[in-house]
């Protein structure tokens, strides 16, 4: 088994009801349904520290591929295996690649409001809420676009297609969770969404994993990024 906690590298557990859980690094209190096996447990904010390093990453990016965006993330110290960070890099990426390939947007105000946002959306949700945050990620990316908001007509109807897209193709894969693959299928059909629904062709590269060693929970060959499936 690979390393899964952040504090003993023990697997981590989750849990079907919510319990109270103390934070070991800045030792806040919450209600949580993930612990390591011995008991640890590290909150979302802890556990994406150092990720607002990709604004300055985003912003120095001429990249139009998302894909090579988010490779470039994934592959910073700050990012695990799994966790909430990716519900923040989805949708940074996304909105990188979106301006670079001719979107009209403000992209270092994008990319605050991105994280702002993501940092909103808890790790675990995939299988607790059944709303993976990579597909949550890219419906944010939609309504940061659209400028949507609960009052709005069409852009709010976009944004939630764009998660319901998203959530879809992440679902027919099926489980158990990965980081890495719900991210791809994410990116992937955003990248499609855009150009159907705006005009803005983003680069799409075939992604192909390089991380499935570190994931103790790997679908192997049911995976589209699988190597044994790109060659």
């Amino acid at each position: 088994m690979n390393a899964e906690c952040l504090i003993c590298k023990a697997p981590l557990e989750y849990l079907t009801e919510s319990v109270m859980m103390e934070c070991e690094i800045c030792h806040k209190q919450e209600l949580s349904n993930c612990r390591c096996v011995n008991g640890h447990y590290v909150c979302s904010e802890c556990h994406t520290a150092g990720i607002d390093v990709i604004i300055s990453m985003c912003l120095a990016s001429t990249s139009k591929d998302p894909f090579e965006i988010m490779q470039q993330m994934m592959d910073q110290e700050f990012c695990y295996m799994h966790g909430p960070e990716h519900h923040i890099m989805v949708g940074a990426a996304l909105l990188t690649a979106y301006k670079n390939a001719g979107g009209k947007i403000d992209l270092e105000k994008a990319l605050i409001e991105m994280s702002n946002r993501g940092k909103q959306v808890p790790g675990g949700i995939c299988g607790l809420w059944g709303s993976c945050g990579a597909g949550v990620s890219a419906g944010i990316f939609v309504s940061i676009i659209t400028e949507a908001s609960p009052l709005t007509v069409e852009s709010w109807g976009q944004a939630n297609m764009m998660t319901s897209r998203a959530l879809h193709n992440i679902g027919i894969i099926g489980g158990p969770r990965c980081c890495k693959r719900n991210s791809h299928i994410a990116i992937n059909t955003a990248v499609e969404f855009v150009k159907e629904h705006y005009g803005i062709e983003m680069e799409n590269a075939k992604a192909v994993c390089h991380y499935f060693k570190n994931n103790n929970q790997c679908i192997g060959r049911r995976c589209p990024f699988a190597p044994v499936n790109n060659k």
